[in-house]
């Protein structure tokens, strides 16, 4: 069934899923775009696991945090991702390609499962835009993400050409 939908209409149904308000206020924290377009090319800021204003799966990996908690952030802040390419170009369907993530991990020195944090962030993308959502990827390993956020995700992507 799921592919037969539109990315978009994934999209909707997974946030459902995961109880994420994709309708919610999509804020930065400072003077700088969350996202920048480049011809046919979205550059998207670093997405921490926020929803409703407050930072989700807050700590370390490895320390106060699980494998499990650290994918459920990375999914969050996938989607938040997401949700900015709706608001600056109306829909996911327009994407052609994700050409670059890179995945933060907050964790403690002896966390070495970074790669699985990152398919939580890699899971989303695949699932809501398909072959769209195949992409490369960087996890590094970090002492300390804004406002005590245990992921933060940024990324890449290529739009379809306007005929």
């Amino acid at each position: 069934m799921t592919e037969r939908m539109t990315c978009d209409e994934r999209f909707i149904v997974l946030a459902k899923e995961l109880n994420y308000d994709i309708n919610g206020e999509n804020t930065v924290g400072g003077n700088y775009a969350p996202l920048v377009r480049h011809r046919d090319e979205l550059y998207i800021s670093g997405m921490v696991p926020r929803t409703e204003g407050k930072i989700q799966y807050p700590g370390r990996v490895g320390l106060e945090l699980t494998l499990k908690d650290a994918q459920a952030a990375a999914s969050i802040s996938a989607m938040r991702c997401l949700a900015f390419i709706v608001d600056a170009v109306g829909s996911l369907d327009k994407v052609r390609a994700l050409l670059r993530v890179t995945v933060y991990v907050k964790s403690t020195p002896d966390f070495v499962d970074l790669s699985e944090v990152a398919n939580g962030a890699s899971d989303v993308f695949s699932h809501v835009l398909g072959d769209a959502g195949r992409h490369t990827r960087t996890t590094v390993g970090v002492y300390q993400l804004p406002k005590n956020a245990a992921i933060e995700v940024d990324m890449i992507a290529a739009l379809h050409p306007v005929a």
